[in-house]
């Protein structure tokens, strides 16, 4: 990591908050455009079970799930289709948010959108189906707030929580890179924009 800004918040080494880093409203016209190309869908676990969470993707792979396993593709398994490409905008967001957070020269080759509803979460996870460790994850948070928490490199210790809102960015490399994580069950809400829904993004360099 470089400098990092006076505005980044630090939640451990290596991952940083930047509070309402990302313009929502101009990126929910992007994903309407990627979502109609690519629609959401419930990606299956390796045991068989559906998650609570939709995705879809953009860029030049998608991540993907099945009882197979976790992987990309350049292809999206729904459509037989490649993915939709990853907006400008969206590429501008992610390598300025890493640059902030004192990761250069950051350029993602893949886009994870989640759709989160109320009673929707996201269990204890490693992002580890990437080929590069060295580029970090950027995550951004649209629409209803979300508990985001941290564990460490074990699935199991002592959490961190941080709360999350509209345009939060949080980006996480070096030793956080593949630190455990996720989101705790959504309490109800709604937002002026986006209703009672929740919107991640995560840029990767996947391959």
């Amino acid at each position: 990591m470089g400098e990092l800004f006076d505005d980044v918040v630090t939640i451990c080494p290596g991952m940083v908050l930047l509070p309402g880093f990302a313009d929502s409203q101009a990126l929910d016209v992007e994903i309407k455009a990627i979502r109609e190309v690519s629609p959401l869908r419930r990606m299956q676990t390796m045991r068989g079970f559906l998650m609570s969470v939709q995705t879809t993707s953009c860029g030049q792979v998608g991540w993907v799930a099945d009882r197979q396993g976790y992987r990309y593709e350049a292809l999206d398994p729904l459509t037989g289709n490649a993915w939709p490409a990853m907006p400008p905008s969206f590429l501008k967001l992610s390598s300025s948010a890493a640059h902030r957070a004192g990761f250069a020269d950051f350029l993602p080759d893949s886009c994870l959108i989640n759709h989160y509803e109320p009673g929707t979460q996201m269990g204890a996870h490693q992002d580890k189906d990437e080929v590069d460790f060295d580029s970090p994850i950027v995550s951004v948070s649209l629409g209803i707030g979300a508990r985001f928490f941290v564990v460490g490199p074990e699935r199991k210790g002592k959490t961190t929580a941080v709360d999350l809102s509209d345009g939060d960015v949080v980006v996480f490399g070096g030793p956080a890179r593949q630190y455990y994580h996720g989101v705790r069950k959504l309490k109800p809400a709604n937002h002026p924009h986006f209703g009672p829904v929740r919107w991640n993004l995560t840029f990767r360099k996947a391959r």
